[in-house]
């Protein structure tokens, strides 16, 4: 395997795992904290926008791509120093890929389900059911990828 396409890998999975640690670490410290701000019909018809505006493309790239880079990288440098940090990353974005699917997509399919012209009690109990978990695993998995991109580093810099 050429050393060019190796490098390009390892470069282009520690860039998406980035990119999804900065989309996490966002949400964690300016959209959460910016929609907590707002009364419950907003915060419900917000979240639902956002929740659809995120199923795009660039998004689905990035986040699907992470892990088959990182597993790609990891198999390209089978036996070297990078392995034990590219495995490493392999496995805590596996990880967030499991809090995500478990906790935080069902809580988004729930909220989706709310109707944006419901009674406003709807809306309250809706952003009830939804909001303190949602932040809590989110902050989770925003440092389960803030691990990934570390061990990405270290693999770079090995």
């Amino acid at each position: 395997m050429s050393e060019s396409l190796r490098t390009v890998v390892l470069f282009a999975a520690t860039m998406t795992t980035g990119l999804m640690a900065g989309l996490f670490y966002a949400y964690s410290v300016s959209v959460m904290p910016g929609l907590a701000a707002s009364d419950d019909r907003t915060f419900v018809v917000a979240m639902r926008r956002i929740n659809i505006a995120i199923q795009n493309g660039l998004f689905l790239l990035a986040f699907g791509g992470s892990a088959l880079l990182t597993l790609a990288a990891a198999l390209l440098h089978l036996g070297e120093p990078q392995t034990p940090p590219l495995v490493a990353a392999f496995v805590t974005y596996a990880l967030a890929l499991v809090l995500t699917f478990s906790v935080n997509i069902p809580l988004n399919n729930a909220l989706d389900k709310v109707d944006e012209a419901a009674p406003a009690a709807e809306h309250a109990l809706a952003r009830q059911r939804f909001e303190r978990r949602w932040v809590r695993w989110n902050v989770a998995r925003t440092f389960v990828h803030l691990a990934a991109f570390a061990f990405m580093i270290w693999a770079l810099m090995v």
